[in-house]
């Protein structure tokens, strides 16, 4: 088996094609396949249109109401992460472990930050109240380099 994107997404794919995460088997559909592959290809953390868009170069007829069901399933299923901003359009993440993102006010980008400070900041915060912490969304806003170089 083969990590995607050099290990950091749990999810794995064999060599024939099959998806796995944590040690299950992913039901595997065509359509879905294209899906993962075309999100686990990118950090950009697309919309759905975008994915569909590309989706499309491989598979000509499917439809964006396949792409969304397909989305929300694998959502629920735990296999992807739905990101909403500020009431814009949901964005997919192929990476389901712990970590941040940057999202750029001006320009909209989302970015992933891997900050082993919230590692310890969560420990900190399950001694301090005693509570058993199973997951966190930390979201941070401001301007991302390009940008802020063009102010």
């Amino acid at each position: 088996m083969k990590s995607n994107i050099s290990g950091m997404i749990k999810m794995q794919k064999t060599d024939n094609g099959e998806y796995y995460q944590d040690g299950r088997q992913l039901r595997a559909t065509r359509q879905k396949n294209a899906i993962l592959r075309v999100l686990s290809g990118t950090t950009s953390h697309p919309i759905a249109t975008w994915i569909y868009e590309e989706v499309r170069k491989e598979i000509r007829n499917i439809s964006l109401g396949t792409v969304y069901r397909n989305l929300k399933q694998m959502k629920k299923r735990g296999e992807i992460l739905e990101l909403v901003f500020n009431g814009t359009a949901s964005r997919f993440d192929a990476r389901t472990d712990s970590h941040e993102h940057f999202i750029c006010e001006k320009c909209d980008w989302v970015f992933d930050v891997d900050e082993p400070e919230n590692i310890r900041l969560e420990r900190q915060l399950s001694q301090k109240t005693g509570f058993e912490i199973s997951r966190y969304r930390l979201e941070l806003f401001g301007l991302c380099g390009e940008c802020k170089g063009r102010q």
